[in-house]
């Protein structure tokens, strides 16, 4: 009886959205298939500002939401955003070995599991909202480089829109897997560059100084995981989205959010 009443309450209660100014401009055009945000990992900024545009293009539509999770987490990501949000789900959510790995990167950050909740908010609200992971979770045999690795991250990306074929996919993940373009020495695409250009509409987090968090020396195997000091590349009173292509077209615009905020592990131990 309890939960009945929950759920009826979570359902009458429309979402407040946050997203960031200009977010209406990423899904004005019919073709746009996929929406990316490409971020350096471990702010608190990217995530949430993710969350919101979520919120807001779920207004009206359904959408596909691509995280860049391990595909092991695929049964633990539906059981959460279908669960009651209580202590024993939340839990059961943190208990992956991906939150508590030894090397924890942002990727497994407090802000990262934070916009999960609100994701199951906004789905409890009644928004047409799935989840879906689109980090390979095999290891490559030898041989098998990088620029593989990027297409079975687009082919994971593809089979997510396929999931939902009606819906507008929303996908995070790191700034270099959203390039639209070659740019290093290989020349190989990563992952939306397997895409069709004209389905794909791709965001860089502008560097506007601030901090993240993240890992470093895993070639030498002393990883030593802190927060990292950012460059300003760009305004940092700046806020939203500009479309303006970026580095010859390998970005559609850039996604402005302030000085980044270096968010740590969730599951630190």
């Amino acid at each position: 009886m309890i939960s009945a009443i929950v759920t009826a309450l979570s359902l009458s209660q429309t979402p407040v959205c946050a997203a960031p100014d200009g977010a209406e401009l990423l899904w004005a055009r019919p073709e746009t298939r996929f929406v990316f945000v490409g971020e350096i990992h471990g702010t608190v900024e990217a995530p949430a500002a993710f969350a919101e545009l979520v919120c807001e293009a779920s207004t009206d539509r359904p959408i596909v939401v691509a995280l860049e999770m391990t595909a092991a987490m695929q049964a633990d990501l539906d059981a959460w955003i279908a669960s009651d949000g209580g202590d024993a789900a939340r839990e059961t959510l943190l208990a992956h070995g991906y939150w508590i790995r030894a090397n924890a990167d942002g990727r497994s950050s407090e802000a990262m599991r934070d916009m999960l909740f609100r994701l199951r908010t906004l789905r409890a609200a009644g928004r047409d909202i799935a989840v879906r992971a689109f980090m390979p979770t095999e290891r490559r045999p030898a041989g098998f480089d990088q620029s593989y690795y990027e297409i079975d991250m687009a082919r994971m990306l593809v089979d997510a829109a396929a999931s939902k074929p009606e819906a507008l996919v929303l996908a995070l993940g790191g700034n270099l897997h959203n390039r639209k373009t070659a740019f290093n020495k290989d020349g190989y695409l990563f992952a939306a560059g397997h895409l069709r250009p004209t389905a794909v509409l791709s965001l860089n987090v502008a560097q506007q100084g601030g901090q993240s968090w993240s890992c470093t020396g895993r070639s030498s195997g002393e990883i030593v995981c802190g927060s990292d000091d950012s460059i300003a590349v760009m305004d940092p009173e700046a806020r939203g989205v500009i479309l303006e292509p970026q580095d010859d077209g390998a970005w559609d615009g850039l996604l402005a959010l302030g000085p980044w905020t270096a968010s740590p592990p969730a599951r630190p131990e």
